[in-house]
């Protein structure tokens, strides 16, 4: 069982930064692949970001590849999003979440945090 606990969102202006952090309860969150999803009322819930168990390798959506960057600190049990140049088009609640091999699938993911609001004005 893996728990996971996303830090507060925000509201911030275009061409801002905030960086996200999901903390995973457990002693096996190094075996997880994790990833961050993002999702708008009315829309289903969209791949932004995967990293690798070693987090040696990570994905991106096309349309935040060069701005968001996906990391994690496994001896903290904590993966990050850091997001650059944030647009308004970027305003959703973002979920990580924690499946057992590389996905871009929600479907595959197994445990999910409660989610946390960003907002970009423009």
């Amino acid at each position: 069982q893996v728990q996971l606990v996303e830090s507060r969102g925000g509201l911030v202006q275009a061409g801002g930064s905030l960086r996200l952090s999901c903390a995973a309860s457990g002693r096996t969150f190094s075996t997880y692949y994790m990833g961050w999803f993002r999702q708008v009322p009315g829309k289903e819930r969209e791949f932004v970001a995967g990293i690798t168990r070693s987090g040696g390798r990570t994905y991106y959506a096309d349309s935040v590849k060069g701005r968001f960057t996906i990391s994690r600190d496994n001896a903290k049990n904590t993966v990050y999003l850091q997001m650059n140049s944030l647009k308004p088009e970027d305003t959703a609640v973002y979920y990580c979440a924690a499946a057992p091999v590389r996905s871009e699938l929600d479907r595959e993911y197994d445990y999910w945090g409660q989610g946390t609001q960003v907002a970009v004005s423009s």
